[in-house]
């Protein structure tokens, strides 16, 4: 009898992700095991015990997948996961805290087709604002937008930790390639004078972007939002915008909603745990590889 296909599911927090099991199960996964208030150090033990119980040719119907609150944590604990491997012994380990990755990847992808179809431009040299940007989506969506070429500033309530997360993902994340800055938020207005574009990443239901500001933003191209509940993040963006005009936006800025974000994020999450799945070989998949695979999507549904 051939062996199930086993998801080992790793998550920091109390509760794991009802979405994320049933992307899972969904993308052909057998079984989708919780393993609850996981810490870093205990990644190398249940790794092991993952490969070592299921043989060489177990192991290829064998995957773990990372979630959790913190960004940083989860990309330490798949740089643990596959540095715990013992070839032949090898799952593939898909890192995805809280859905930013997928989310994030999914916000760029999506500003960068509006940029290209409304603006005939690129994310190169673009001025863009992660408002309320301290927390998971903010940050990813940072990195990602900063190493295709766009000068990235993370705003939030507080001058000090805006700047310390943006420092964390320079250092953590960029590689070199990046130059993330920090801002408060009692800058926003002069800031909104140079943006080209916006992602609103706040909690639901928080405003982070008034009429006046929008009304107000010479340069403004493209605004996204992931907020699908009422109010929206940016005053005029509902959650049903896919390149829709901003109402009020005086530089014909377009907007894209929470609804369109998430399609692009539910294939780009299905398609990389389908891979996982189907792979001969094991991968190492993180916000990098999701933007990757939402380009695609984007690009075939143009």
């Amino acid at each position: 009898m051939e062996k199930p296909y086993i998801l080992h599911m790793l998550t920091t927090e109390k509760n794991l992700s009802p979405f994320d099991v049933n992307m899972a199960l969904d993308a052909g996964w057998t079984a989708a095991i919780p393993y609850l208030n996981v810490e870093s150090n205990e990644i190398q033990a249940l790794v092991q015990d993952a490969i070592f119980s299921r043989g060489p040719k177990g192991v290829k119907r064998t995957g773990m997948f990372i979630g959790g609150r913190s960004t940083e944590q989860a990309m330490e604990m798949l740089k643990t996961a596959r540095n715990s491997m013992v070839p032949p012994f090898e799952i593939s380990v898909f890192a995805d805290p809280s859905g930013a990755f997928t989310t994030a990847a999914g916000m760029v992808a999506a500003v960068e087709r509006e940029l290209a179809k409304v603006h005939n431009t690129t994310l190169e040299g673009k001025n863009i604002l992660a408002l309320a940007g301290t927390g998971p989506v903010g940050q990813a969506a940072a990195v990602i937008s900063s190493k295709a070429g766009a000068n990235v500033t993370i705003v939030g309530r507080q001058l000090e930790k805006s700047e310390r997360i943006a420092a964390m993902c320079n250092a953590e994340f960029g590689d070199g390639e990046t130059n993330i800055k920090g801002d408060a938020d009692a800058n926003k207005g002069e800031l909104m004078k140079t943006a080209d574009v916006v992602f609103a990443t706040a909690a639901a239901g928080i405003e982070v972007l008034s009429a006046e500001l929008v009304a107000s933003a010479p340069r403004l191209k493209v605004a996204a939002d992931v907020n699908a509940v009422p109010p929206s993040g940016i005053a005029g963006l509902d959650a049903f915008h896919d390149g829709t005009p901003i109402e009020g936006s005086n530089s014909g800025a377009v907007g894209i909603g929470a609804l369109a974000i998430g399609n692009i994020k539910y294939q780009a999450q299905h398609r990389l745990l389908r891979r996982m799945h189907e792979s001969d070989k094991p991968v190492y998949l993180h916000f990098e590889h999701v933007f990757e695979v939402t380009r695609d999507y984007v690009k075939e549904n143009q």
